[in-house]
């Protein structure tokens, strides 16, 4: 089996759960990371790889010659001051023709508020919050450089990410859940390991430049969510407060935008069968395997 070269520009959830997830498949692959942290060896489950430093101040040098033998990358970084600094600091290194897979993983506040309407790969983006517009910026970016180096190169904009590990079930738990009143408020979701699978999909039949939304079936408001859980922990019902007294600048603009994803062109293109299709599924999964 051939041995991948995979570079993994940011090791955050997604990432680690599409390594767990090739590794599962059998796929043979060399894997290299980059970090906030210094550099070192490490180990995600029975999987030995090295995380080379690398911020926006600068990077281990060392980690050229792991660039250079690359042939899939993942990248996850999020804009910093509004750059993207794999473009800045590596963008000759793309040149190479080796180069088989590339995909970045954007985010779904690129469409903006479209007031609890469907949207899809080919509707209008006007993000509102100062994430959904940098993100929207860095896409264009990378797709200028695909064209300039002609690179196999994807998007994946990811609805809201819940896992195992973090999910409304947890955070009722803790206590953190409140319920945010703002009516006609609708978000997706989407839970790691299905963004995983479509990711391991993905390396066998990539489309240059092409979007892809990444999201689950029901879209719904964080409320419904949220009372689902209620339910199915048997919990009381967490405080409910007014949006205007939000404090986190994150929530805050999660409100200001209310709208649906389709994620048909995801499901179609991929072949793929979701393993948590609704919060439903997901939520149920998680409770009576993590709780």
């Amino acid at each position: 089996m051939t041995l991948r070269n995979i570079v993994c520009f940011g090791f955050g959830q997604v990432a680690k759960n599409f390594i767990k997830k090739i590794d599962s498949d059998g796929i043979s692959f060399k894997l290299t990371t980059t970090s906030r942290e210094e550099t070192q060896d490490k180990k995600l489950d029975h999987i030995n790889y090295q995380s080379f430093q690398f911020t926006e101040k600068g990077f281990d040098k060392n980690f050229i010659s792991r660039l250079e033998e690359a042939d899939h990358i993942l990248l996850s970084i999020a804009p910093i001051n509004g750059a993207d600094i794999v473009i800045k600091n590596f963008q000759n290194y793309f040149k190479v023709n080796k180069l088989k897979w590339i995909t970045y993983l954007s985010a779904t506040s690129v469409y903006g508020d479209h007031g609890g309407e469907w949207v899809n790969e080919n509707s209008k983006t006007k993000p509102t919050s100062s994430n959904g517009i940098e993100r929207l910026k860095v896409e264009k970016e990378w797709i200028k450089l695909s064209d300039k180096f002609d690179l196999p190169f994807q998007i994946f904009r990811l609805s809201g990410i819940y896992s195992n590990q973090y999910n409304v079930l947890t955070r009722l738990k803790s206590g953190e859940a409140k319920i945010i009143n703002k009516k006609n408020h609708f978000f997706s979701r989407i839970h790691v390991e299905d963004i995983a699978n479509i990711l391991s999909n993905s390396l066998t039949q990539i489309k240059k430049n092409e979007v892809y939304n990444i999201s689950d079936d029901k879209p719904a408001s964080s409320e419904e969510v949220t009372m689902y859980g209620v339910k199915l922990l048997g919990v009381d019902k967490p405080k409910t407060i007014e949006v205007n007294q939000v404090e986190s600048e994150m929530l805050k603009n999660f409100y200001k935008d209310s709208k649906k994803v389709d994620n048909k062109k995801m499901k179609e293109f991929f072949n793929y069968k979701l393993k948590h299709p609704t919060y439903v599924e997901g939520l149920n999964y998680i409770f009576n395997n993590s709780i």
